[in-house]
Order: structure tokens, then sequence, then C-alpha cells
């Protein structure tokens, strides 16, 4: 059974995202060091934008919460997944390239639903099951139909790795423990914080 959101609710979400880009922006601008910018720091971005250089993960201290595999060498570790008061919850990653070889991301991580697949290389479609609701929550949408999860990312060279982020609805408060299901990877067990 899937979930499905108003448009007030997706606005709430959209608005909640955009503030936090600004407030990422501001504290990226902030760090420069004031005045002459260094050109050669390198600003990997986990969402859109391409092809970023995502070599390295700010923060990754912790052990991951699970890991799942995927085909040819690929690996997903989740590093948190984290409930929200705005009625989601964000899971974070690291996609890595275990294999000795250039991978190209499977498109089937996208999912099949066209309006997601109409905005480009995603993690659409991933999925998060709640066996004690008996629920499936589906991988979050702006007002413009965009997954809100890391995008625009194709290829990933041997041993490198991107930062990743899902966002879905949240299950009910009483429910910590869900298992994260993503095409062409193993499933996981995640637990909840917040």
């Amino acid at each position: 059974m899937s979930v499905r959101f108003t448009t007030k609710a997706r606005r709430g979400t959209v608005a909640l995202i955009a503030a936090a880009g600004l407030a990422l922006g501001a504290a990226a601008c902030g760090s420069g060091g004031g005045g002459g910018g260094d050109a050669k720091t390198p600003q990997a971005s986990a969402s859109r934008g391409g092809q970023a250089d995502p070599s390295t993960q700010e923060g990754q201290s912790s052990a991951p919460i699970a890991e799942l595999q995927g085909s040819n060498g690929l690996l997903l570790q989740i590093t948190s997944a984290q409930r929200d008061s705005g009625g989601f919850v964000t899971v974070n990653g690291v996609l890595k390239n275990d294999g000795a070889q250039t991978v190209v991301i499977p498109s089937a991580l996208s999912g099949n639903e066209t309006e997601i697949i109409r905005n480009g290389r995603s993690l659409g479609g991933a999925t998060l099951v709640d066996s004690k609701g008996k629920k499936r929550y589906y991988v979050l949408r702006d007002t413009d139909g965009r997954p809100l999860t890391t995008t625009g990312f194709s290829t990933l060279k041997a041993g490198q790795t991107l930062a990743v982020f899902m966002q879905f609805p949240a299950p009910p408060a009483d429910t910590t423990e869900v298992t994260l299901q993503l095409p062409t990877f193993s499933s996981g067990t995640i637990q909840i914080s917040g």
C-alpha cells in the first residue's frame, strides 16, 4: 500500500529542503576564509549537479548501520536514518564501487515510475518497508515531481564513493525498525532514530 501526500505537505517538504540548501550555501560561503576564495577547494554535492568528485564524505566516523550489496561491486552503506519533525525520514549513506573497474550505475535504481525517470538518474526506486504496520513507503517528490534523493550520477570509478540521501514519509512514531529496499541491491534492516 502506498502513502500519498497532499500538495500542502509537499510544499512544506520543499520549503524545508530549500531552507537547508540555503543554510548549507551560507555555511560554504562563510567557510571559504574571507575574500579571495580558494578555487582548488572541492565542493562535492550529493544531490543534483552531475558528476562531482565524490571521493569522501564529511563527518563519516561511525560504522554503517546497514550494508546493501549491489551488482558489479557496488555497495551501499547506510550511515543514518533520522526521523524529522516535518513528518519524514532522511536516510543517509555512501554508495561505493568496491570493484576493480568503473561501474555504470544501473538505471533500475531510479525505479519504474515515469515521473521519476523523466528527472534523470536517482535513487527514486528505493522504498522503506514497515513490516509491523504492513506498509511500504516510497521516496518523496517535490512539487515538480523530482525525487527527494541524490540525483545526477551515472558512473563510479573503482574505489570511488558518493554520499547519498533519500527521504521518505515517516512511519508511525512507534515504528523504529524498517527494511530498506533498492532495486538491484540486497535488502537491509535499519533503525530509525529521532
